[in-house]
């Protein structure tokens, strides 16, 4: 069962483009789904409206859905939805019964967050698994992040608890970006699903929309020579680190960024 939520947890909607693409790519059917009632706030997350041939109007309300897929001869399941806005213990023992009835015996949930890593260099992969060797070969560096966590934490650690055979992915996505789509860190989560589970998956689709999306990236960027010298000193530092330790705070994102600004302001007098 691979599951991403749409909300906190999904840096440049990276976990859930990811998934998205593997449901496209494996023909995914839809079976099952929970229901919103119980869970969403609709003034948090409203249900949206839309027309169909340009005429009837039609309210789609925050979907949590379920789809199944043969993959090389193993069943898989793929879980899209919004992370709820009240009630997560139910919410995830929902999760986990259709699990166990349906005999699930491994687990991945994805996320993507903000960090000070540059568009341009290989998207970093952390997480963990349940095998140290495992995560090792896979080059999962194990977060020592501490603090708030949203539903996609929460469920991993019910996993784990419920005796599931239970891996987390995360995706860095460069924080200095505005939102919006960021397909390279959704290419990084898929190759690292499909090495996690042997399962095979083609993604050269998704390969050319991460390399548009990446020159689109470069070239703007390049017009702008304040955040041009910020992200070669974002490439100068990941080559020296050489990865990513761990999940930076949002207030350690907001310092080093106005530590760059500063020191700008500082060499121009």
């Amino acid at each position: 069962m691979i599951l991403a939520f749409r909300g906190w947890n999904d840096g440049g909607e990276a976990s859930t483009s990811a998934v998205a693409y593997l449901r496209d790519r494996w023909g995914a059917e839809p079976f099952a789904d929970i229901d919103p009632e119980e869970f969403f706030d609709f003034q948090v997350t409203r249900p949206t409206v839309r027309l169909e041939a340009g005429i009837t109007r039609k309210v789609e309300w925050p979907e949590s859905r379920f789809w199944h897929a043969s993959v090389g001869g193993r069943g898989v399941i793929l879980f899209l939805g919004f992370e709820p806005n009240v009630r997560w213990r139910t919410f995830n023992e929902h999760i986990l019964g259709l699990a166990r009835e349906l005999g699930v015996g491994s687990t991945v949930t994805l996320g993507a967050f903000l960090a000070d890593f540059p568009h341009s260099v290989e998207t970093p992969v952390v997480g963990s698994a349940d095998d140290p060797r495992t995560a090792e070969e896979l080059g999962l560096s194990p977060s020592r992040y501490e603090g708030p966590t949203g539903i996609v934490g929460v469920l991993h650690d019910a996993f784990a608890k419920a005796g599931f055979s239970a891996a987390s992915l995360w995706a860095a996505v460069p924080h200095y970006l505005p939102g919006g789509p960021n397909p390279k860190a959704a290419l990084a989560l898929v190759r690292k699903i499909s090495s996690l589970t042997g399962l095979p998956v083609e993604t050269d689709t998704l390969e050319r929309a991460a390399a548009t999306w990446e020159g689109q990236v470069s070239s703007t960027i390049s017009d702008n020579p304040e955040l041009s010298a910020y992200v070669s000193q974002l490439e100068q530092a990941a080559g020296e680190r050489g990865g990513l330790t761990e999940i930076p705070t949002g207030e350690a994102l907001a310092d080093e960024l106005e530590r760059f600004l500063r020191q700008q302001r500082g060499e121009r007098g």
